[in-house]
């Protein structure tokens, strides 16, 4: 049983459960219709429950849970429930950022400003089973408000999407596709030629970048050192990768393992070979 304490709108309540004082969102299909402060009520199974106890990045979660307006909580409410369908086991913490997310995104749109991603299409490559989810985002956002969203804004909350279902925050999946970005730009650069981002080697590089992170931010290391060997053999490939990892390394305030360099560099020298054959 829940007492009541601020109705948001029909789908939507701030509730304390009995004998306690901690507050928390309850979203669900009618559970704020009807209702009244200090009104006792039985949640269904239905409705999600959100702690508004911690702080995030915006401040108090009760004084962020009350700004947005409701309509964007069941939105975001709603994407969550997609990605758990997709992912089976997702944090919904990312719920009311995701929601502050979209209403601004929403706001950005009817005001004819365009938030300009350039890492859309690594976004839509390195997450793609995130970014499909996050894409239901515009039919759900259109149905209800009229509005469409551009695949830049789509990008963003993919990032989100994937905070959900990776012990990862928007900002570091950030880093991630923008390493993706630096080293495709480096290749470019070497070899005179585009890098078609739906080669098997560009996906390649990118899980491979992917992982190299991962391992980076829990202290994992590579037992086997490649370097010499890799440095001998394709020399260019492994001076781009010392400049990435040296690079990526700074903006995540880590120090990436020398044994990467050698990893990482043999996938830069098979997307060489590939747009030079």
């Amino acid at each position: 049983m829940y007492r009541v304490e601020k109705v948001l709108n029909h789908n939507a309540l701030i509730g304390i459960p009995e004998n306690t004082t901690q507050e928390y969102l309850i979203l669900g299909k009618g559970v704020g219709f009807g209702k009244h402060v200090s009104e006792t009520i039985d949640i269904t199974d239905d409705c999600k429950i959100y702690s508004l106890k911690e702080s995030t990045e915006r401040g108090d979660k009760k004084d962020l849970a009350t700004s947005i307006d409701p309509v964007y909580l069941e939105i975001s409410n709603e994407l969550l429930d997609g990605a758990e369908a997709e992912f089976k086991t997702i944090d919904r913490d990312v719920m009311l950022p995701l929601a502050d997310h979209i209403e601004y995104a929403v706001k950005r749109s009817k005001n004819n400003e365009q938030l300009r991603n350039p890492l859309t299409d690594d976004i839509r490559v390195l997450f793609h089973a995130e970014f499909k989810v996050a894409e239901k985002s515009k039919d759900i956002i259109y149905d209800r408000l009229g509005v469409n969203l551009t695949d830049d804004e789509i990008g963003y909350i993919a990032l989100h999407i994937h905070s959900s279902i990776m012990d990862q925050a928007v900002s570091q999946a950030m880093q991630m596709a923008e390493a993706v970005r630096q080293c495709v730009n480096l290749v470019e650069a070497e070899t005179g030629k585009g890098i078609d981002i739906q080669s098997l080697s560009y996906n390649r590089l990118l899980n491979h970048i992917r992982y190299m992170i991962a391992r980076t931010l829990k202290g994992e290391v590579i037992k086997l050192d490649m370097n010499d060997y890799v440095n001998a053999m394709a020399a260019n490939s492994f001076k781009m990768a010392t400049k990435i990892c040296d690079e990526l390394g700074k903006s995540l305030g880590k120090v990436i393992d020398s044994a990467e360099i050698g990893y990482l560099a043999l996938h830069i020298e098979r997307i060489v070979r590939d747009e030079i054959d």
